[in-house]
């Protein structure tokens, strides 16, 4: 009898129930979705989760200051002090003429201090789980794709051996989805606005590889609000069958109401 792998909650009860009870532990995923769609939330409740279960846990910001990521999580009344935080935006001293390098490329210098300040954060908290938020700031501080490639290879290589299970944001600012992270990462999630353009909008949870999808209706909601359920359902393609549950209330940005647009997420394992 095969020994199920061990598993790494979101905290987002319908997602975990998706992904048969969270994200396989000691692995790299790759969360996609452009601003807006969810991605620090689905983190944070990642990162929370961990916690709660008496994980050390890791928040990596290329992108945003930790005032701005504690803003989000004061939104959905989070206290997120267990969440080891490192800032690693471009320093201040960069507005600066005299700081500008003028015999090394700016991402031959950049990308390995960077590099070591992550490595440095591992090292003193050993965190159970990572988020990095986003991979569009390592893309750009690598220069070109060879060596952007290379360094999410060498960090994958690296955060397995230390028993980490990781989260790389990409808000897809590049206009297309990485492919090099794609082919290197064990699971790729991609969340999305869409507005239906007839009938009642609603927000969809879709996991294309293992042919489920999820409908979570603005109608359900109102009905399950009484009881803080959402209602959902999922259909197989190969045997059609139809199963139909109730599931705490995700995060807001992952279901609302009928007035915001809708959310799919897909998946690939």
């Amino acid at each position: 009898m095969v020994t199920p792998a061990p598993r790494a909650a979101t905290g987002i009860a319908g997602l975990d129930d998706v992904l048969n009870g969270g994200f396989v532990r000691n692995r790299l995923y790759l969360i996609e979705g452009m601003p807006g769609s969810g991605k620090t939330t689905l983190a944070l409740s990642f990162l929370m989760e961990g916690a709660k279960r008496g994980e050390s846990v890791l928040y990596v910001t290329l992108s945003e200051t930790i005032e701005e990521v504690r803003a989000v999580g004061d939104s959905h009344g989070w206290d997120l002090s267990p969440i080891h935080m490192r800032e690693l935006g471009p320093p201040e001293g960069m507005l600066d003429g005299d700081q500008q390098y003028t015999v090394f490329h700016p991402s031959e210098v950049e990308l390995s201090e960077t590099t070591q300040k992550i490595v440095a954060d591992i090292e003193k908290f050993s965190p159970r789980r990572i988020v990095f938020d986003s991979l569009s700031e390592l893309r750009m501080l690598a220069g070109n794709p060879l060596r952007y490639r290379r360094q999410i290879l060498a960090l994958k290589q690296y955060f397995i051996g230390r028993g980490c299970t990781v989260l790389m944001l990409d808000d897809l600012t590049s206009g297309e989805h990485d492919i090099n992270v794609q082919s290197i990462c064990h699971g790729a999630l991609m969340l999305e606005h869409t507005l239906s353009t007839f009938g009642v909008q609603r927000r969809r949870h879709r996991q294309s590889s293992l042919s489920a999808l999820f409908c979570f209706s603005a109608a359900a909601a109102s009905a399950a609000a009484t009881n803080g359920a959402i209602c959902a359902s999922s259909r197989s393609r190969a045997g059609g069958r139809k199963r139909t549950g109730a599931y705490r209330r995700p995060p807001a940005s992952i279901i609302t109401s009928s007035s915001r647009p809708t959310s799919t997420l897909c998946a690939r394992y």
